[in-house]
């Protein structure tokens, strides 16, 4: 570990030990969270919204998975927790049909046995899903009818997800990916906290955070 994220570790460590006694802006001056652009409301009345921001294409995303997945299962009744899938500008990547990708997975019913599937055929495998005709034929190459799956794929349901997941990621502000937004005020991430486990720590104090709040 380098000298920065040494002491960005024990900075973290300390704002999370001692979180009940210190201000928020103390905590964001140790560097471990940012401010979202706007704030959102809760998506569930009674529930704090914990949101993973991902890119199928991304490397992180990819090595974060089992860890944040992990995690994910451990959290409390009162955490909601969903993954969403980010688009940046590029004419060179296919950021919108992964998008899709992962709400027409979501809308079939296939996520728990194909999200997986989907990081590994990109990283894996090497296949870059660079258009709709690439994705339906991995749809079809995991036991998905290739129609029914394209039809989803460009339904109004799946037009609205991800507009949805645009409008969340420009409110919160957030310029990379895997990024952990807390209850639509706070997000954080290994670059910004210092390593992946100091972001899941800096998402632990800030859910008890709300809870107070």
């Amino acid at each position: 570990m380098k000298r920065r994220e040494l002491i960005q570790s024990a900075l973290v460590l300390g704002v999370v030990g001692a979180f009940g006694g210190i201000s928020t802006a103390f905590a964001q001056a140790a560097g471990a969270f940012k401010k979202v652009r706007r704030e959102v409301p809760r998506s569930t009345p009674g529930k704090i919204d914990v949101v993973e921001f991902f890119w199928y294409g991304c490397i992180h995303c990819y090595n974060f998975e089992p860890k944040v997945n992990a995690w994910a299962k451990k959290l409390p009744g009162d955490v909601l927790f969903t993954k969403v899938p980010i688009v940046f500008q590029s004419q060179r990547v296919n950021f919108q049909g992964h998008q899709r990708l992962y709400y027409t997975l979501e809308a079939m019913g296939k996520l728990d046995i194909a999200h997986s599937k989907v990081f590994e055929a990109m990283h894996k495998d090497k296949k870059q899903l660079a258009n709709d005709a690439q994705i339906f034929d991995f749809a079809e190459s995991i036991g998905l009818k290739r129609e029914e799956f394209a039809n989803v794929f460009k339904s109004f349901g799946v037009n609205a997800k991800c507009a949805q997941a645009k409008a969340l990621f420009e409110a919160y502000g957030a310029d990379g990916v895997p990024t952990l937004g807390v209850d639509g005020k706070f997000f954080t991430s290994a670059s910004v906290a210092g390593s992946e486990d100091n972001a899941l720590r800096v998402v632990e104090a800030l859910i008890k955070r709300q809870r107070q709040a």
